[in-house]
């Protein structure tokens, strides 16, 4: 089992008390299963079901797969006029 780093910014940076974190990368883990064990991480029960993940500066899908060199961003809700 390999690790991943997750980029967070904003509120999800505040939630979780850190601007990245560390998360086990079991082969086959996809964005679904990333945000599972976000989820379980102490702060991050609060996170919206429909959090939107970004991989190599793309949105991904929840089914879509994760390699442990891939980049990771967990987008916060953007609001604006």
């Amino acid at each position: 089992m390999s690790t991943v780093t997750v980029q967070l910014f904003a509120s999800y940076a505040d939630l979780l008390g850190a601007p990245t974190v560390e998360l086990p990368l079991a082969p086959g883990t996809t964005v679904r299963d990333l945000l599972d064990c976000l989820r379980s991480l102490p702060g991050a029960s609060s996170l919206p079901p429909s959090s939107r993940v970004a991989i190599n500066r793309s949105f991904a899908t929840a089914d879509q797969l994760i390699a442990p060199s891939d980049e990771i961003a967990l987008i916060p809700p953007v609001a604006g006029g």
